[in-house]
């Protein structure tokens, strides 16, 4: 498989998939440089400011994302917002039942 391919197993490419784009490295100040092809497929303009997620698992970082922060907003929304709606409806019950209570 080349750099920047991604695995489609016969079948037609995915909406959502994820694919090695290029191997980057850290400069001695801890920089790394995004290759222009994927800051131009990315939409990336100088100054963009981006969050850096990381998925720990067993205690390791396991991989990074960059997520541009105009986004991240929406994707905490979507992720964390049926949680949230969940444990606002269970803290709710459990005030009316102590007012029921009292």
């Amino acid at each position: 498989m080349r750099w920047g391919s991604v695995c489609r197993c016969g079948g037609p490419k995915p909406a959502h998939y994820h694919a090695v784009e290029a191997i980057v490295s850290i400069d001695e100040r801890g920089q790394i440089v995004l290759p222009k092809e994927v800051r131009e497929k990315a939409g990336l303009k100088p100054k963009d400011k981006l969050a850096v997620v990381t998925h720990v698992h067993d205690g390791q970082v396991v991989f990074i994302m960059l997520i541009p922060v105009e986004r991240l907003a929406g994707l905490v929304r979507r992720f964390l917002g049926p949680f949230l709606k969940e444990f606002l409806a269970e803290e709710e019950r459990e005030t009316g039942e102590q007012a029921k209570g009292a």
